[in-house]
């Protein structure tokens, strides 16, 4: 996904969305209980007299630590070490509606995440809080446990009840799977103190910068991503006589990918861009309600988040016919020989700002070569007047990803831009060419075409490695994509 980074904060504690009331328990003299709401049958008395009875007991077995529980420990040890004798307050975040009385899909904050090792599976409401002691900090994570089946919540709250939910998790059950103290959320106090660091821009800052280099599980959930969206890529490839065909094809490739993202991680990672001719060049193009036409190029920004909320992030265009026109290859190869400079740009302290730069110079060459540019590339590089080339690449060329398709955007800028490159970071090289279909500045034969191609790479101490080398990237390699997977 291309540049612009959104707000990456510690989420306040958000309100829980308000359930449907609760049924009254009966009186003696009552038969029936008030309606839940006025769309609901009010609960007759057979049903409370029995509905509490008659279920088995939860298996009682204790889970061992996940995999990132002991990654997610030596995380927390530096927040500890960063705010000795505070209480930090870390927010899961809670439901957030969408319509009504339907939220959307929970998905708990970034920070929170890391620090805990809850992914997907993590509960809403929930808040990690750092203990102040006289060495350190203990932990504890609250959340809301299970409610018993004697209790009204089991089958008449729509939101955390486990009938309508399906099961929820048990303290000490949580407390083995993530190796941390658990509290009911109940026993949670909000209230701040002299102490409390919740949501200022110092823990901000500080949670967004540990993450600029990923340790050993957080480089396998990327390298997992990756490999999950390069299987979404080859489906819609697959699937491209029938996204022609469909009126709104844009639609169906996002559909596509999609039910792979469900069905082999969490989800996506961010909205999916299919933009389907000149809707390739408007950057962030997630409407995707439009046709895909053989003749035409499509730009398909997409990355699937598996289960820990890592996700992938990647860009590939294609012809949608199959094959590049002429003048389709020489723009989609300038975009791979940009990337390539960048590529070969990632070294081991050299700043992170430098990707950037080895791109553009090979895009404000190129479009000078055309004639596109009123001044030479090297007038266009100019930090101060230049700037030219940029009508036809106005976004970045890298950000960090992980966790957050942006990932680290709340780090100082001495620390990213301005920052040097580490072994363990991770960030995308993307960058493009857009030429918009109105545009006067450009002969007609190059409007309405847009092409990126966005790669995801870690830094390691021999190099760069291109996570994605296996999607294919040449034009040469993409016509043989096509050929080989098209249906």
């Amino acid at each position: 996904m291309d540049a612009p980074s959104p707000r990456d904060t510690t989420a306040p504690t958000a309100e829980p969305q308000a359930a449907e009331p609760q049924a009254a328990e009966p009186q003696a003299d009552q038969t029936q209980t008030v309606a839940p709401s006025n769309r609901k049958a009010p609960f007759p008395r057979g049903f409370l007299d029995t509905i509490s009875t008659g279920w088995a007991e939860h298996p009682a077995s204790l889970p061992v630590a996940r995999e990132q529980a002991p990654w997610a420990a030596r995380r927390r040890e530096k927040v500890s070490k960063a705010f000795p004798g505070q209480r930090v307050v870390v927010p899961a975040g809670g439901l957030k509606q969408r319509s009504n009385d339907c939220d959307y899909p929970f998905r708990a904050h970034s920070a929170f995440s890391h620090l805990t090792g809850w992914g997907s599976d993590a509960e809403p409401d929930a808040v990690l809080v750092f203990e102040p002691r006289d060495e350190g900090h203990e932990a504890v994570l609250y959340f809301r446990e299970r409610a018993d089946r004697t209790t009204a919540e089991f089958y008449s709250d729509a939101t955390i009840g486990e009938f309508w939910i399906g099961p929820r998790p048990a303290l000490d059950g949580v407390a083995a799977d993530l190796g941390l103290t658990t509290a009911h959320l109940d026993a949670f106090s909000p209230e701040a103190d002299d102490r409390t660091v919740g949501t200022d821009d110092e823990l901000t800052r500080f949670v967004s910068e540990l993450r600029l280099v990923k340790d050993e599980y957080e480089l396998a959930q990327m390298a997992l991503a990756v490999e999950v969206t390069g299987r979404g890529f080859d489906d819609v490839i697959a699937e491209l006589p029938r996204i022609i065909e469909h009126p709104r094809g844009e639609r169906v490739v996002e559909g596509v990918f999609h039910q792979r993202a469900r069905s082999d991680g969490n989800s996506v990672g961010y909205d999916t861009i299919a933009a389907s001719g000149p809707h390739a060049c408007y950057l962030h193009w997630t409407r995707n309600d439009g046709p895909v036409k053989p003749g035409d190029l499509i730009l398909l920004d997409a990355g699937v988040e598996v289960d820990s909320l890592y996700t992938a992030d990647i860009t590939r265009t294609l012809p949608v016919s199959g094959t590049f026109t002429d003048i389709q290859r020489r723009i989609y190869e300038t975009v791979r020989e940009a990337a390539d400079a960048s590529f070969a740009a990632a070294k081991v302290g050299v700043p992170f700002r430098r990707l950037h730069e080895a791109a553009m110079e090979v895009i404000a060459a190129r479009v000078a070569e055309w004639g596109l540019l009123p001044v030479t590339a090297e007038e266009a590089l100019d930090g101060d007047r230049g700037g030219q080339h940029r009508r036809y690449m106005v976004h970045g060329t890298s950000h960090h990803l992980g966790i957050d398709v942006h990932d680290c955007a709340q780090a100082r800028r001495d620390m990213y831009y301005d920052g040097l490159l580490e072994p363990g970071m991770v960030f995308t090289i993307e960058p493009g060419l857009y030429f918009q279909i109105d545009d006067l500045t450009v002969p007609e034969e190059y409007r309405g075409i847009g092409a990126r191609i966005e790669d995801d790479i870690v830094m390691t101490a021999d190099g760069p490695v291109n996570l994605s080398a296996g999607i294919p990237r040449t034009a040469d390699e993409v016509e043989e994509w096509i050929a080989r997977l098209k249906r």
